[in-house]
């Protein structure tokens, strides 16, 4: 793996970099702000972001995961409040399908069962059981997996109005059983086990970026903050135990960018077993490291850091989200471990302490 980017990758970066700091809410009171999220939301369907993963004329994808990652990673650093992760996957699966792209102007995400952990979900007519749809932001429908008899097929579930959840940036929407699917029209072949797999690497890869992104702007919310914020006559930055929970948080965030950063290269790079346990590796640090990090942001701020006006929250409800998408830490480990054959008690062990965790 090659950890250098190119001059195109560098100029993707630094253009959702710009993006995201120029429209993305630098107060909470902002995020109730419609015209700027809808000037945000303007920008990136003017960019074609959310089209990384559409097919060139070879079926191949448009840009690999590696630029996915790159703009997945400054909206979460900006904590843009607009859809990319579902519509980014939702693209993924119509050129895994041979499907048309959605129709221009429309935003579509994808649908999870309960436990976030899978994607296949439904049968066409109606869902059989409840779900879960991501990034419902201005989005008329959500893709679901329909089982078939060599793998799967699409179908589209009616979203509900409106959307709720933790993540103030990105809500979600239940499904309940006996919501309505349509087929979607036109897939030129089955989506195979293992694409799926090579699917799912990608969600996670994705779902690491943004998690990394958004552990970066926790990172230079409380360092800031430790600049201007005075004690005894000086900035709070110049006490040794603050330095040591700065240092520590970027430690965390820097290691979690190289393995994130691994995991995009490896959702192309890699068959897709292998591309799922390089990712599945990634989210467990991701998962892990993204909690301590923006917890520590919370920290550093002290009483204000537990203030509704204070944004350090909104970083760490990012990341609760990021984190569950696809599994956080324990589940990831143990597709880790089924990866390499280890299975039953020690798959239990790593439940247990997730959950204690």
């Amino acid at each position: 793996m090659d950890v250098r980017l190119s001059p195109e990758q560098r100029a993707l970066r630094d253009s959702a970099a710009q993006v995201a700091d120029r429209l993305g809410p630098q107060a909470v009171g902002q995020l109730d702000d419609r015209e700027r999220a809808a000037k945000l939301d303007a920008a990136v369907a003017a960019s074609g972001w959310r089209e990384l993963r559409t097919p060139t004329d070879d079926g191949t994808p448009l840009a690999s995961g590696v630029e996915v990652g790159l703009v997945a990673e400054e909206l979460g650093r900006g904590l843009a409040d607009t859809p990319f992760v579902g519509p980014t996957l939702a693209a993924e699966l119509r050129r895994l399908a041979a499907a048309p792209p959605a129709p221009a102007g429309v935003v579509e995400t994808v649908a999870f069962v309960p436990d976030l952990g899978a994607l296949a979900a439904a049968g066409v007519g109606a869902l059989p059981t409840s779900a879960v749809a991501i990034d419902v932001l201005g989005a008329s429908s959500a893709l679901v997996l329909v089982p078939s008899d060599d793998g799967f097929a699409l179908g589209a579930a009616t979203l509900p109005g409106g959307g709720t959840g933790s993540d103030l940036t990105r809500p979600v929407a239940a499904l309940a059983p006996g919501t309505n699917v349509a087929p979607v029209p036109d897939q030129g072949r089955v989506i195979s086990p293992a694409a799926l797999t090579g699917c799912t690497a990608l969600g996670l890869a994705v779902t690491c970026a943004d998690l990394v992104g958004t552990m970066r702007g926790a990172v230079d919310l409380a360092s800031g903050y430790a600049k201007e914020r005075r004690q005894y006559g000086v900035a709070i930055g110049s006490f040794q135990a603050v330095q040591h929970l700065l240092a520590d948080a970027l430690v965390a965030t820097e290691g979690a960018r190289s393995v994130a950063l691994h995991a995009a290269w490896a959702a192309d790079a890699l068959a897709p077993p292998e591309a799922l346990a390089a990712a599945a590796l990634a989210k467990a640090w991701c998962s892990r490291a993204a909690r301590t990090v923006c917890e520590t942001a919370i920290q550093v701020h002290g009483g204000i850091g537990n203030t509704w006006e204070c944004l350090a929250h909104v970083h760490l409800r990012r990341a609760l989200l990021s984190t569950d998408l696809f599994g956080g830490t324990g589940p990831s480990l143990a597709r880790v471990l089924a990866h390499r054959g280890i299975h039953d008690e020690i798959d239990l062990r790593i439940g247990a302490s997730d959950a204690v965790r």
